[in-house]
């Protein structure tokens, strides 16, 4: 009996690692890296992010140029469809810090990062299946009473 048509041990062990991490390997995945500063002025340095059509996957990096802590003046970057962005920023101005300043499990948050003080950074990836191409998408920072000037729109497509 020949063996030449059975994947070798190696061949299986990328398989099995692919298979049990839960994420599906594709060879064509674009991961389009983007990135955005808060300051402690309530002033992201973008009014507009924009990620073409051919990208699979975002990442979006925060980064907080200022001094001050997550407790007096924390940023995050939530992305959200336009019509959701008031009842967003809302709805997580009551779930605190420790939440990030957004409601558990909100269903109208497409990504989000967690709140950072000043000198820190942070990372979100999501897959642009959740976005529509030309789709109406807005971003903000949901620290109570920061979205009023900290928001900006985000085109997909």
């Amino acid at each position: 009996m020949s063996f030449t048509h059975f994947p070798t041990l190696a061949t299986l062990a990328v398989l099995v690692t692919a298979l049990g991490s839960g994420q599906a390997v594709h060879a064509a995945d674009k991961v389009c890296k983007l990135s955005i500063s808060g300051n402690d002025l309530m002033q992201y340095d973008k009014k507009e992010l924009t990620a073409p059509a051919d990208c699979t996957q975002i990442e979006l990096t925060l980064t907080h140029t200022g001094k001050l802590p997550a407790a007096a003046m924390g940023h995050n970057w939530v992305l959200v469809k336009s019509a959701d962005a008031t009842a967003v920023a809302n709805a997580g101005a009551s779930a605190g810090l420790n939440n990030s300043y957004q409601q558990p499990g909100d269903p109208r948050i497409i990504a989000s990062t967690k709140t950072i003080g000043g000198g820190e950074s942070t990372s979100v990836t999501f897959p642009t299946s959740k976005l529509q191409k030309g789709g109406d998408y807005t971003y903000l920072c949901t620290f109570p009473g920061h979205n009023a000037l900290m928001k900006g729109t985000f085109h997909f497509g």
